[in-house]
């Protein structure tokens, strides 16, 4: 019999809590997401994660680390390179890659730009690195004139087509990028392409909410696919169906900020008895990481642990609540792009050790590991399972 029917994974997009050991190899020296953000504003006031441990795990300013959290606590490690969302999110569910993700700090090369300029029939704009919402302010104007899409990227493994919403249709701009997906392959996989609508007028321009990443599927099957083929729903909540290429998720479901996103992982838990919730929340990474906004990620992860009792209250006597995160992403240092740091993991609910801990684990793939064991599910690929110290019972029933 498994030990639990369900898990619901919420992922806190970049919350990293220090640099990793091989850090400096991708110049993150010095990066501790939460701990600096707490630093820059004075203090952090999470109220639920501090009862869940977080404060136990790394020392926060504000997080205070009870004697007695109601939940295990502990941290992980990246073993694969890189410090992508993709990469984070597959290692969790069991893929270890072997080799980063293509970056192009000089941009794409002719080839690509080329192939995809024959593809969508017409020019682009951009081709560089930069910040999505100033080469929006730079060359709105100029793609409201032309209709040329600004493609761009960052440190991290993207193609990102962005297009205002009444220049380029969102379907049209779904489109490209799925032809921008055609053409990155073999050496040039980045990834994700990703779709960056935008609306308004010129100094005025703002990023909508339709954004879609358009990932690589994964290499190899992954916890998700047995808990499918097992007979289990699993439900991807946010960017999680996009970042899987819609593998190993049986319904998806759209958000429009992390408080939605938090909403939106309650209903489906609400109509969902078994198998998995995973659900991502973005715009800490998004909208305050890249744009170095200590203040305005305090006051996103402080609304987020706000909501979060509600969650937490719908917990059943046969849940298993794991919260992480995927990566880094500091707002205190120079750098706007993905940090290489250790997560969180925070793991709740009544059959749960409260004050277990979990220690550094070797790999984000013990989440992966723990689910499977949790529901039953068979799993011989990477991780090592940590319900037996998590759970009372070391998860059986």
């Amino acid at each position: 019999m498994p030990a639990f029917s369900r898990v619901i994974i919420l992922v806190l997009d970049s919350c990293g809590i220090g640099a990793l050991p091989d850090a400096d190899r991708y110049g993150d020296r010095g990066s501790s997401t939460l701990p600096n953000t707490a630093e820059a504003v004075g203090g952090l006031r999470l109220p639920t994660l501090e009862r869940l441990g977080l404060g136990r795990i790394v020392p926060i300013r504000g997080v205070a680390a009870v004697a007695h959290p109601a939940g295990a606590f502990g941290r992980l490690t990246e073993r694969s390179p890189g410090k992508d969302t993709t990469t984070g999110h597959w290692e969790m569910m069991g893929i270890i890659l072997d080799r980063p993700f293509p970056t192009y700090p000089g941009g794409f090369p002719p080839e690509v730009v080329e192939a995809f300029e024959r593809g969508i029939g017409t020019r682009i704009l951009g081709n560089t690195v930069a910040s999505g919402t100033e080469i929006i302010a730079e060359l709105g104007p100029e793609h409201e004139r032309t209709g040329y899409p600004i493609v761009y990227t960052s440190a991290d493994s993207v193609f990102q087509i962005a297009a205002h919403e009444d220049v380029v249709p969102i379907e049209r701009l779904y489109w490209m990028c799925e032809v921008a997906r055609g053409v990155l392959g073999g050496p040039h996989a980045v990834s994700r392409v990703i779709a960056r609508p935008f609306r308004g007028a010129a100094g005025r321009y703002e990023r909508t909410d339709r954004r879609r990443d358009f990932s690589l599927p994964p290499p190899a099957p992954t916890v998700l696919d047995a808990v499918v083929a097992a007979g289990y729903e699993v439900t991807g909540v946010g960017k999680v169906p996009d970042i899987f290429a819609g593998r190993g998720i049986t319904r998806g479901v759209h958000t429009h900020d992390d408080l939605d996103g938090v909403a939106r992982t309650v209903e489906a838990m609400d109509g969902h008895p078994s198998g998995i919730v995973f659900a991502n929340l973005v715009d800490l990474d998004s909208t305050y990481g890249h744009r170095n906004d200590p203040a305005g990620y305090a006051r996103d992860l402080e609304a987020i642990d706000a909501a979060l009792p509600e969650l937490v209250r719908r917990v059943g006597e046969a849940d298993l609540l794991v919260i992480t995160a995927d990566h880094g992403n500091d707002p205190t240092t120079p750098s706007t792009d993905h940090s290489r740091e250790y997560t969180p993991v925070l793991v709740a609910g009544p059959r749960v050790r409260s004050g277990a801990d979990l220690g550094t684990r070797e790999t984000f793939a013990d989440v992966g590991a723990t689910v499977a064991e949790a529901l039953g599910v068979a799993w011989d690929g990477p991780g090592e399972s940590f319900l037996h110290e998590a759970a009372r019972g070391g998860g059986e029933r």
